[in-house]
């Protein structure tokens, strides 16, 4: 797609794990030049990690460039501050104080380029907590997510770094507001987003269902649905489907559809209230009724009536959702280890169509070389920085290079 949105913006990323590199992944797709900084010799962590940390690298980094810096040297640093004057916004999600002891704080950047929206995307905003690091789980726990996720006494944690990602969409919805403002004043700002208060954010709703009802939350897992049908339905091929009916609506088409229309008449289930109270016998009967069906007729009859319904499945089917794959939701890509593999679009269109950025994912330091000369450095001045050690070109992995290799490598 030509012409993005935020074509025209150029970036410097210092991030690591997913809050910052998703940020920094949000705004490279929709346009903005992203230059990814990474430490000398490995680069980011996450391209090491293994387990269900192992696609972190590839789930947030494509579309990037990657010049690899060394940061704790007098010359990495002064030619960090140099790509900072031509730079229009610079994000961090380092711990607590690493950029102020690295000489990279808001205040020393912003009197290099005074232009430059600083966003630094932390466990906490400004207040008591916030020199603490912190974790998705972390905020989760004390943010009350897990809690309302988990069984009563064993709060659980969400399935996805649910904080992480929509705290970088915080961060990218900050960072548009500042550039419009330097529209207006002519300067940057620093801006913040976070891991607590984005979790917090997330649980508004129950907050504010407590102080309407005096009643404390319970997790979802046992409390009683405000709705007469919001169920997981055991199907007899032993798959399982939601089902959702929360509407006077919906109400109405379900009855006629599955042939109950002497509920539309009960002065038991008149209001979404009443069906509510009577659970304790309606919801076996729908359960009978839907569970008695091939999974494939009952979609098809959910489907055809509008009525909200959701096959469970696992991350992987994902990657063949037929809805997905006709839609350009789902991008190619190539993993670092030469596996061919789809990766999710940002979730948004434009003039109705996905955006579907064609550049994958960078090796440690692979446009080194690249961006330095649009800096304006000449090639001499560049093999002296590498042959110094002072920046690097092509570190990343080798295709095909596997984790148990790396290790035996680096022993």
């Amino acid at each position: 797609m030509k012409n993005l949105p935020l074509a025209g913006l150029r970036v410097l990323e210092f991030t690591q794990m997913v809050m910052g590199p998703c940020c920094g992944l949000i705004l490279a797709d929709l346009g903005a030049e992203v230059i990814k900084i990474e430490p000398m010799p490995r680069g980011d962590r996450t391209r090491h990690l293994s387990g269900l940390a192992a696609g972190f690298f590839a789930a947030f980094n494509r579309n990037k460039k990657s010049i690899a810096v060394d940061m704790k040297s007098v010359e990495g640093l002064a030619l960090v501050k140099k790509l900072v004057g031509k730079a229009d916004i610079v994000i961090e999600n380092f711990r607590p104080g690493r950029m102020d002891n690295l000489g990279l704080s808001y205040k020393t950047l912003s009197a290099i380029n005074d232009r430059v929206v600083y966003c630094s995307l932390k466990g906490f905003l400004p207040g008591p907590y916030d020199k603490r690091s912190a974790l998705d789980e972390v905020v989760q726990m004390m943010g009350g997510l897990a809690y309302m996720t988990g069984l009563p006494g064993k709060p659980m944690r969400a399935g996805a770094s649910v904080n992480d990602i929509m705290g970088a969409m915080f961060g990218v919805i900050a960072i548009q507001a500042a550039i419009r403002e330097r529209e207006k004043t002519g300067k940057g700002q620093e801006v913040q987003a976070s891991l607590f208060e984005n979790n917090v954010f997330l649980m508004a709703q129950a907050m504010l269902a407590e102080a309407m009802t005096g009643e404390t939350s319970e997790p979802w897992s046992v409390k009683e649905r405000p709705w007469p049908v919001y169920d997981l339905f055991d199907m007899t091929d032993g798959t399982q489907l939601f089902v959702g009916i929360i509407g006077d609506g919906q109400w109405n088409d379900f009855c006629i559809e599955f042939g109950r229309p002497e509920w539309l008449s009960d002065p038991r289930l008149q209001s979404n209230n009443d069906r509510s109270a009577q659970r304790s016998w309606l919801l076996p009967e729908v359960r009978n009724m839907l569970t008695a069906m091939p999974i494939d007729q009952l979609i098809e009859r959910l489907e055809a009536i509008g009525l909200p319904f959701a096959p469970v499945r696992r991350p992987g089917e994902l990657l063949e959702d037929p809805h997905l794959l006709a839609s350009g939701g789902l991008i190619d890509l190539t993993l670092p280890n030469g596996v061919e593999a789809r990766t999710p679009a940002l979730p948004i269109t434009f003039g109705g169509k996905r955006l579907n950025p064609t550049a994958g994912l960078p090796t440690v330091g692979g446009h080194t070389r690249n961006v330095l000369s649009e800096y304006g450095i000449d090639a001499n001045e560049i093999n002296s920085m590498i042959a110094k050690g002072i920046v690097a070109e092509m570190l990343g992995e080798r295709p095909g290079e596997d984790s148990a290799q790396r290790t035996a490598q680096s022993a």
